[in-house]
């Protein structure tokens, strides 16, 4: 058995974890997270079990394919395709997610032939998607968005997936900056909590992934930052950057379809679905476009057009509009 406790979208997380395995993929998400402590009391309860067998469904109705509720208790089989059954439930006041690894022999061949398309779904089904929902009973939206300290700005980087935010990102913790996550975050409308992930960049020495890119630790992350702009990146085919104040409207529209075209939330929203159909808690749809709109009505609302190739830092892109603002 291992006990750990980390924080996510907000929530503290604690985790009792029966297969060393899993351990280990919870790990290079989180490197301190069966060593650090807290004060703070915890929100949110994840634990992956060891036995093999289905989770009793007696006296249970059946609400979708493969998805069973009974008196605010839901059990989905196969989370994601990750090969995970979950069964969710309040213990203690708590919400409780436990997992059993069940996988389909297609599931476990598909794992097999392609490992870091399985590590993407395991860890989205056992530690972000948990948390996510969770966040989102308490009024945070979900957002494929990356905040981060930039000198002296602190702006939340919007945009579709592949453009070079994770980029940008890393070049500012070099510098000595701080960001809530890689790729995704949950939101207020006012201020923004990180997931615990890795950094994906070209140049990542840890896990291969899709597109070409390796991950590292996530140095300097801080669990929240409220951010003072909303940067709308682009990539362009010019070898020097552009960047002109943006129409609210535009980049809320970024922020929104950014969100829904995510990979990495793909099938979130089918999983935050049959929780809140089977429990009535949260809301039968995250206000993401609310949250989005609030942002940019509320924040100076920038475009960022990135040169063909990557190089420049955000503070160069940020600091020399302030001046002619």
């Amino acid at each position: 058995m291992t006990l750990g406790l980390f924080e996510s979208a907000g929530e503290q997380v604690a985790v009792d974890c029966r297969l060393p395995w899993v351990t280990r993929l919870i790990r290079e998400v989180s490197p301190g997270a069966f060593s650090a402590a807290s004060t703070l009391p915890v929100t949110c309860r994840i634990r992956v079990e060891a036995e093999r067998d289905a989770f009793d469904l007696d006296g249970f109705e059946p609400l979708t394919r493969g998805a069973w509720r009974r008196d605010g208790t839901v059990v989905m089989e196969n989370v994601c395709t990750s090969g995970f059954d979950l069964r969710y439930r309040e213990e203690g006041h708590r919400p409780t997610f436990s997992f059993r690894w069940r996988p389909p022999l297609r599931d476990r061949l598909t794992a097999a032939a392609l490992p870091s398309r399985f590590v993407l779904l395991a860890r989205a089904a056992l530690l972000q998607y948990p948390a996510l929902w969770v966040a989102g009973i308490r009024g945070r939206a979900p957002l494929h968005a990356a905040v981060c300290s930039a000198g002296p700005a602190i702006p939340m980087l919007a945009g579709p997936g592949g453009v070079g935010k994770s980029t940008l990102l890393a070049a500012e913790l070099a510098a000595g900056g701080r960001a809530t996550s890689d790729n995704l975050c949950v939101s207020d409308g006012v201020s923004a909590w990180g997931l615990v992930e890795p950094l994906r960049v070209a140049d990542g020495e840890g896990r291969r992934m899709p597109h070409g890119r390796g991950e590292r630790p996530m140095t300097r992350w801080i669990p929240e930052l409220a951010p003072d702009r909303l940067v709308v990146v682009r990539r362009g085919l010019d070898v020097s950057f552009s960047v002109r104040r943006s129409d609210p409207e535009e980049a809320a529209r970024s922020l929104i379809t950014g969100t829904y075209t995510a990979g990495e939330l793909r099938r979130y929203w089918a999983v935050a679905a049959t929780l809140t159909a089977a429990t009535g808690v949260g809301p039968a749809h995250p206000p993401v476009e609310q949250v989005a709109r609030r942002l940019a009505s509320d924040l100076p609302c920038l475009e960022v057009v990135l040169a063909c190739q990557p190089g420049a830092r955000l503070a160069d892109f940020l600091n020399p509009l302030e001046a002619t603002a």
